[in-house]
C-alpha cells in the first residue's frame, strides 16, 4: 500500500525538540497559572501563551496536511501561515473582545507574539 509510512512520518514532527519544548512550556505555564499558585513575571503573563502558539497550531496543521496528502516533505505555503497570523490575530485580538468585553482584551502586542510565533515556526519547524 503506497504512501502507508506517510501518516507516521507526519507524526515525527511532533517529536522535534522545537516543538516539544513549545508544548511543554505551554502546558506546564497553563497547570502552574492555572492550578498552581505561580504568578508569572508581566512579560510572561502578557505574551509567553501567545508567543507559543503559532509553533504548536501550525505544527500540528502541517502534521494534519502531510498525512491527508501522503507527502511527508509538504511544507506549509507562506501565504498559509499570514493567513494563519492574520485568523488567529483578529480573532483573539478583535472579535473576541468586540464579543465578550468582559472576558477578553485586546493588546495589540499579542498580534506581535503571534507574528513572531509564526515566524519562528516557518524558520525552524516548517521544513520538508
Amino acid at each position: 500500500m503506497a504512501g502507508n509510512g506517510t501518516g507516521r512520518l507526519a507524526l515525527l514532527l511532533l517529536r522535534r525538540p522545537l516543538f516539544v519544548a513549545a508544548a511543554a512550556l505551554y502546558g506546564l505555564y497553563q497547570l502552574a497559572t492555572r492550578w498552581g499558585r505561580w504568578q508569572p513575571p508581566g512579560w510572561a503573563a502578557s505574551w509567553l501563551a501567545d508567543l507559543l502558539c503559532m509553533p504548536v497550531v501550525l505544527t500540528l496543521a502541517l502534521a494534519v496536511q502531510r498525512a491527508w496528502r501522503r507527502q511527508p516533505r509538504f511544507t506549509l505555503p507562506d501565504s498559509w501561515l499570514l493567513a494563519a497570523w492574520l485568523y488567529v490575530s483578529g480573532w483573539f485580538e478583535l472579535l473576541a473582545p468586540l464579543l465578550r468585553p468582559d472576558r477578553y482584551t485586546a493588546d495589540w502586542l499579542d498580534v506581535l507574539a503571534y507574528g513572531a510565533g509564526t515566524l519562528v515556526f516557518r524558520r525552524w519547524l516548517n521544513r520538508p
